[in-house]
């Protein structure tokens, strides 16, 4: 007959400040675990999240990034001519020609500031190839202007970079009219500005960076990407805009290491906490176990019911880790690329998914903590456990 489950949660409220105390020692392990996986899911969602279906990157052969990519204008005309390219309604091929580079900007983390992506392309056909990316505050750059619009990550983390004020680098001062959204995605952060413009200040007007270009239908994007590789007039290398962003997630992997060991060190000393705590508590009961003996109730339930009470104990530590990290969710901050070197802006992601993870991270820390006291429990002898005092 196993013991009710009323037992259990009367004891833990007598001991409710040695409870609350273990309970809260958990917790602070599963918020440690819950904020790497939240900062990690947030970093993979936002490079994830970047790239249409169908869009195809276009880069000098061997390059790893288009900031170490170069693309020379010649090369461009012959790529945007290839078949399979889709055209607008004008009949023009979506090519868009782009240049890579970074500025140095004030920075809310560090007083020396942290390396941003600008992006130079022309408008049409840009724009069209990246849909889902609209104006929230102000209007885009125009064309032969010095202007730049900038993602909204770029304006909340870089006082600079606000509506209306002059941003300074190349070779004089660029005035910011106006702030895009672009979802969750990494450009937002990014800097736009004029393509002709923004070549002219770094001096590279033949050889730019990058094309993107637009297939159709989607479903021929890998033909058409190994017959970019196979033409060795062109000497390019081709991957699809969203496999190319996929890549850059592994910025996030040293972090998550490093996160992980921190909370499984963490972890033990909690599971020595949880388990001292019911050691403690199998030493103060020893007169309680044996009466329950007495009264019928068989080792295994003995066994069951403290095992349950640990159980119960690291529960409630992870729901208060579960509510230490809320806050968390939707905070922005931003890490540097080692593919880009410059910063990527992305928010925290609590999802259920990471929730179940850190209540059954907690579950664990109790069962580890619980097993052997319970088993210490369970093996008292009826007499000897009513001697004790």
């Amino acid at each position: 007959m196993p013991l009710p489950f009323s037992y259990n949660l009367r004891n833990l409220w007598v001991r409710r400040t040695t409870t609350l105390m273990t309970a809260l020692g958990i917790g602070l392990t599963v918020a440690v675990l819950l904020s790497i996986l939240a900062l990690v899911g947030g970093l993979e969602n936002a490079f994830s999240s970047t790239g249409v279906e169908g869009n195809v990157l276009v880069m000098r052969q061997s390059a790893e990034s288009e900031l170490s990519s170069n693309l020379t204008r010649v090369q461009f005309q012959d790529l945007k001519l290839r078949s399979g390219i889709r055209r607008d309604e004008q009949g023009n091929p979506l090519a868009s020609l782009e240049m890579v580079s970074t500025v140095l900007l004030e920075s809310v983390d560090y007083e020396t500031g942290i390396n941003i992506s600008i992006r130079g392309l022309k408008p049409d056909p840009g724009f069209k190839l990246r849909p889902a990316i609209a104006i929230t505050a102000g209007r885009w750059f125009e064309a032969g202007k010095r202007e730049v619009t900038v993602g909204k990550n770029v304006a909340k983390r870089n006082p600079e970079a606000q509506l209306g004020k002059d941003l300074r680098f190349g070779k004089g001062a660029w005035r910011v009219v106006g702030v895009f959204d672009a979802g969750d995605s990494a450009a937002n952060s990014e800097i736009w500005a004029d393509l002709d413009q923004l070549c002219a200040d770094d001096n590279r007007c033949d050889t730019l960076s990058s094309a993107l270009v637009r297939v159709d239908p989607p479903s021929a994007t890998e033909p058409f990407i190994k017959s970019l590789k196979d033409d060795q007039r062109l000497s390019v290398t081709a991957m699809t805009e969203k496999f190319y962003y996929e890549q850059q997630s592994s910025s996030a992997a040293p972090i998550q290491f490093l996160g992980i060991f921190i909370a499984i060190v963490m972890a033990v000393g909690s599971a020595f906490a949880a388990m001292n705590t019911m050691y403690a508590a199998v030493a103060r009961r020893s007169r309680e176990i044996g009466t329950l003996r007495v009264l019928g109730f068989s080792r295994f339930s003995v066994l069951l019911s403290f095992f349950l009470e640990s159980l119960l104990l690291s529960f409630f530590g992870g729901i208060v880790g579960c509510l230490l990290v809320l806050p968390l969710d939707g905070f922005t901050t931003g890490i540097g690329s080692m593919t880009t070197f410059s910063e990527v802006a992305f928010s925290f992601k609590i999802t259920p998914e990471i929730m179940l993870t850190g209540m059954g991270f907690a579950l664990f820390i109790g069962a580890v903590g619980g097993l052997l006291p319970a088993a210490q429990a369970a093996r008292k002898q009826i007499l000897e456990a009513l001697r004790d005092i």
